[in-house]
């Protein structure tokens, strides 16, 4: 199983820095906006508990619990991952741990460089890593930025990030970013999004569609999140994910999240 592949499966809330929350309605949307995109974008946030509320998360640190399958539907197993994020300056530390599948990844998005710590595919223990931290580097880098580029509360504000967004169906907003292009559907009743679709590069070198459903929407630090997600590649259940944590604003450190683990394993409660 490729490394990307079980990191997608389980993919979770994961966060690029905000602006200052009084600008966050007056900026001027990107040039190929539209007013009924950027309409449908506002509500999104007012949902979520609105835009300055948004914009005011200064880091994050969520443990998730998933199980995933692979594309036949086999079991893969039960993943726990820890996603750790600083808005200023933005920067992004994944920790995991699941068979096959336990790995540490560090990426500044300000320098666009970073580094992990790969699984050991040879070792009987199927739950180690290589040892051995490595400088991202293609297929790797590429997936570090999109992972970044594309997450939950940077398409929250996307309006702010200069994204082009656009509204190419009824309740459902189209959001291009990085090269790439996010479309959320909102719930017609609550103006929550009910799922998103795009496209999948857990293996960069087969990507496919994919598609997150969301649930369990709880309030922290005055912003709804969802704690249940399930998700989906070329229509198949390929995860089921739940919160187990959930911490916001709680004063992270860049300093901290570029710290390799003294023993190279997971740093996962």
């Amino acid at each position: 199983m490729p490394l990307k592949l079980c990191i997608a499966l389980i993919t979770v809330a994961t966060f690029l820095p905000g602006s200052g929350s009084q600008a966050v309605r007056g900026q001027t949307p990107a040039q190929r906006s539209t007013p009924a995109g950027v309409a449908l974008l506002h509500r999104l946030q007012d949902s979520l508990g609105g835009a300055k509320r948004i914009a005011a998360v200064s880091d994050i640190d969520e443990t998730i619990r998933a199980q995933a399958w692979d594309e036949r539907g086999a079991a893969l197993g039960e993943v726990r991952k820890r996603t750790r994020w600083v808005q200023h300056p933005s920067t992004l530390r994944l920790d995991q741990v699941g068979p096959r599948g336990t790995y540490v990844l560090y990426f500044d998005g300000v320098s666009g460089s970073g580094w992990e710590i790969l699984p050991d595919l040879t070792s009987a223990d199927r739950y180690k890593t290589t040892r051995t931290p490595i400088d991202l580097a293609g297929g790797e880098l590429e997936f570090a930025r999109e992972y970044l580029s594309g997450f939950e509360l940077n398409l929250w504000l996307a309006d702010v990030r200069g994204y082009t967004v656009t509204a190419p169906q009824p309740n459902v907003v189209r959001i291009e970013h990085g090269g790439s292009a996010t479309e959320v559907t909102l719930d017609a009743d609550t103006g929550l999004p009910a799922k998103s679709a795009g496209v999948s590069l857990a293996d960069p070198d087969r990507p496919v569609p994919s598609e997150t459903r969301y649930e369990g929407w709880r309030a922290f630090a005055g912003v709804r999140f969802p704690t249940s997600r399930l998700k989906y590649h070329s229509g198949l259940k390929r995860g089921e994910v739940t919160t187990e944590a959930l911490h916001v604003n709680v004063g992270l450190t860049p300093e901290q999240l570029a710290r390799k683990p003294a023993d190279f394993a997971p740093d996962v409660p």
